[in-house]
């Protein structure tokens, strides 16, 4: 998806989750199985340009896009080698797989100390060489180089395999006002910023889920903390605070936020909802199971409640027990 779809359908702040897709990425993680299934074919190429529409960006992108459709590689490593960034330099290094991409990229490692991207994609490579104990230090030091960044959320997803991919994100029962929604993607994402810093609790929860949505997990956990702190009565303002602090290393962080606002807020629906996806991503399939029932008998109508009989449609296709 480009930038501008994938901002517009990110960004616009409605209740649409892709449930079919995070259901079956959630049970692919049930066996002893990474969910990616790795050192077949060639390392993923995981680039991330989060607003940018310049042509460089718009070159990259269907480099990436050729590339992850495995069409004409000669073709995607030409348009790759003709820019200078670092972006093209770790996307031309992937794409000389398995010729020198190792060396390549511990060589951008070395001259990019901070950079989370030359680290995830080195251990991609490292990896897909069988490198694993190196691979593992190399997603550990993107996640500490650029924990608020798309590239630590991805090297999160390898050290974490049994986890559904990402992070969940909390679903909002309310929209961003029309003026916002209506502007292009970078307008939307300032507006947001802009009102968070004058329109109260709920603002502050828009552009939280915003930087969610762009990969950026720390900045919207501080939204979600600022919202919280405004409003300690809000059952969205609360729900949302523990959902952003959901961290695949220590999951309990979030748990032990959430579970109590079950007893606080005992009717909010969104509690229930998140309560039931932060449950998915970890594959407790049967525990997200009830409490989207639960979720969804509250206000059947709501959008909480139509989102939670999605996610209660997609786990009953694939057949789950």
């Amino acid at each position: 998806m480009s930038p501008r779809g994938r901002v517009f359908f990110l960004v616009a702040l409605a209740a649409v989750v892709a449930s079919g897709a995070v259901v079956v990425g959630v049970l692919a993680t049930r066996s002893n199985v990474p969910s990616v299934k790795p050192r077949k074919g060639s390392p993923p190429l995981a680039v991330d340009f989060g607003l940018r529409t310049d042509p460089e960006t718009r070159a990259l992108e269907q480099a990436q896009t050729l590339y992850d459709r495995n069409h004409d590689k000669k073709r995607t490593k030409q348009i790759f080698d003709r820019y200078q960034s670092l972006e093209a330099e770790v996307g031309s290094a992937i794409t000389s797989w398995p010729s020198g991409t190792v060396s390549r990229l511990e060589t951008l490692a070395a001259q990019n100390p901070r950079s989370a991207l030359v680290a995830l994609h080195l251990g991609f490579a490292l990896y897909w060489s069988r490198r694993e104990p190196e691979a593992v230090n190399a997603w550990r030091t993107a996640e500490r180089l650029q924990p608020d960044s798309p590239y630590a959320v991805r090297a999160s997803d390898f050290l974490h395999p049994h986890f559904a991919p990402g992070l969940p994100t909390f679903v909002p029962s309310f929209e961003a006002p029309l003026a916002i929604r209506t502007l292009l993607p970078q307008g939307q994402v300032a507006a947001l910023a802009a009102a968070a810093r004058t329109d109260g609790a709920d603002a502050k929860v828009l552009y939280g889920v915003a930087l969610q949505r762009l990969g950026r997990p720390r900045s919207a956990e501080e939204q979600f903390a600022a919202a919280a702190r405004e409003a300690p009565n809000d059952p969205e303002a609360q729900t949302a605070a523990a959902v952003g602090l959901f961290d695949k290393d220590n999951p309990s962080l979030a748990f032990s936020r959430l579970g109590p606002l079950v007893r606080v807020f005992p009717h909010a629906q969104t509690v229930r909802f998140h309560l039931g996806l932060m449950l998915l991503w970890m594959a407790q399939v049967g525990k997200a199971r009830e409490e989207f029932q639960k979720a969804r008998a509250e206000a059947p109508n709501s959008a909480l409640g139509r989102e939670s009989a999605r996610y209660l449609q997609a786990l009953r296709k694939v057949g789950t027990r």
